[in-house]
């Protein structure tokens, strides 16, 4: 038997595919891709030097995915990479880079922190508290698949 889906997870689904596209939207109108703009926002936030791994972990794409928008970026100018310890590379921007971040990304982060702060405190915490329960209880309840 197949199981009905929950109204509110339809919502919730309409809501977070909304949502991946107007993120798309915003990397289309930088004239990212959608990868692209992930790592250029996660090293606006983390910083010159981060590793691949890092990045991996903050965006939830594959490496491989990683590896290829890093060597794009490289090809067009912004990034370069260094050999960290073993076999780490360490991620740096140009000044093509910073450049790009000033221009692009540090606006595209200042509309999030616009639509997030025109929600009250109680409803800031009480959204990522719900968001942090639900994927919890999604990871938990994947391990019976």
């Amino acid at each position: 038997m197949i199981p009905e889906l929950h109204p509110g997870m339809k919502e919730f689904n309409r809501i977070f595919k909304e949502c991946n596209h107007i993120y798309h939207d915003i990397a289309l109108k930088l004239k990212l891709s959608d990868s692209g703009f992930d790592i250029l926002y996660i090293l606006y936030t983390l910083g010159d030097g981060c590793l691949q791994k890092d990045i991996c972990e903050n965006t939830m794409l594959s490496k491989q995915t990683i590896h290829s928008s890093v060597q794009k970026l490289m090809r067009d100018g912004f990034l370069s990479l260094e050999a960290g310890r073993g076999r780490d590379m360490h991620i740096f921007l140009t000044p093509a880079g910073k450049a790009m971040l000033d221009e692009k990304i540090a606006p595209a982060i200042q509309i999030e922190n616009l639509a997030f702060t025109d929600m009250t405190e109680e409803e800031q915490t009480e959204f990522l508290r719900l968001n942090r329960k639900y994927a919890d209880n999604l990871r938990k309840y994947t391990t019976q698949l």
